[in-house]
């Protein structure tokens, strides 16, 4: 008879709380930009070093979760993101804001990797993955029909981050102090990495893929306000209303679960999003862009939640998860920028289509790494169930 499968809702809060800031970022670039004397690029470039910051974390920590212990390191990087965020929302002078923003963006890296280091030991991370996406979606699109009715200024959104970050505290307390000690290297096979090629492609392809999707996400904004000519209002409204139709795609993802693989929801899903990005970025009215932004939400966290899920199944210590998502906040951090200059030197359709095709060839290696791993799960299975006698004998 099996144990009742619970809810990990503090690995839940931590993903949430940590993938905030990336969720947000058009209208903390359009904030800044608007709020403080920057141009369009050098609000994105500080949008970029914020995630940068991040992802420099996730790669520093990939293999110290355990070392550390997660409570300590999540508690950190709670603290760095309140001081972080909050210090750069109470802030005028642009080089104390963007101090704030690469301290809050480590701490947001430091929480994000204990939380797919958490995920990936699950039993189901892919369920607890798409928990994660329905929270800090709802979050996301609630502070986005929030910010423009609290006045201009780049405070709100950064403070919207440092709130989040403050309130997920308490649940720190149920994480443990120490990851329970490691199963013998007979067990394990050691501590070297598993599945190194596979692992290392998905790592090399998930940059770009990142950067592709934020290049859209950092200046849609922009999009919507000169382009589509829509009021902040109506921008901020059709981006909650992305990120609620984005509910209903991590909930049907969760639902479907590994029925149909992973191959087919990376890519067949990555090829629908190419063509929602060439949409949105040649949007002129309320209907195209609305049509392209809402498209690309409903599908991006799908195949999202999909990645992860493949990454935390290529090693259960959640090594390759958090490598894979560091490598995926590299793309993230250098998408503002990428977006910003595109749209500056070929225009905003022009930039849709340099991104649609290039998200086209980085579909190939994603789908590879998904169809291999459907293969040697199939042939691990024997090896899998010993496994599980192993752990059940270690822990009688």
């Amino acid at each position: 008879m099996s144990a009742p499968r619970t809810t990990p809702w503090p690995l839940v809060a931590l993903f949430t709380a940590g993938y905030l800031a990336p969720y947000l970022l058009p209208t903390t670039v359009g904030r800044l930009q608007s709020g403080l004397p920057l141009s369009a690029t050098r609000a994105g470039a500080i949008g970029s070093a914020l995630l940068l910051s991040s992802a420099t974390a996730g790669f520093l920590l990939a293999s110290r979760v355990d070392r550390v212990g997660p409570r300590a390191l999540a508690r950190t990087g709670l603290l760095l993101a309140v001081l972080g965020y909050g210090g750069a929302a109470l802030t005028t002078h642009v080089p104390a804001v963007i101090a704030g923003a690469v301290v809050g963006g480590f701490g947001s890296g430091t929480v994000t990797a204990v939380a797919a280091t958490g995920i990936a030991a699950q039993r189901d991370p892919h369920r607890t993955t798409t928990l994660g996406l329905l929270g800090v979606s709802a979050l996301a699109g609630a502070v986005y029909l929030t910010v423009p009715h609290l006045g201009p200024g780049h405070a709100q959104p950064l403070a919207a981050i440092a709130l989040t970050a403050l309130a997920v505290w308490p649940l720190t307390a149920r994480l443990a102090p120490r990851t329970a000690p490691a199963l013998p290297r007979t067990a394990t096979g050691g501590s070297r990495l598993p599945h190194l090629r596979p692992g290392l492609l998905l790592a090399a392809a998930m940059p770009c893929w990142s950067a592709v999707q934020n290049s859209l996400w950092g200046v849609s904004g922009r999009i919507g306000l000169t382009q589509a000519h829509l009021s902040e209002v109506t921008v901020g409204a059709v981006f909650a209303v992305a990120l609620g139709a984005g509910l209903l795609g991590v909930v049907g993802a969760g639902a479907l679960g590994p029925r149909l693989g992973q191959a087919l929801p990376i890519g067949l899903g990555t090829i629908l999003i190419a063509g929602c990005i060439a949409l949105s970025a040649s949007a002129t009215d309320l209907t195209t862009f609305a049509s392209g932004e809402i498209a690309w939400n409903v599908l991006y966290p799908v195949v999202l939640s999909y990645v992860i899920g493949l990454a935390a199944s290529l090693d259960p210590r959640g090594r390759w998860a958090v490598l894979v998502g560091s490598a995926s906040s590299l793309g993230t951090a250098v998408g503002p920028v990428t977006g910003s200059l595109l749209a500056a030197r070929a225009g905003f359709p022009a930039m849709g289509t340099i991104l649609a095709v290039a998200l086209l060839a980085v579909a190939v290696p994603l789908t590879a790494v998904a169809l291999r791993r459907r293969t040697t799960t199939v042939t691990a299975g024997a090896a899998f169930a010993d496994e599980t006698a192993v752990r059940l004998d270690v822990a009688a």
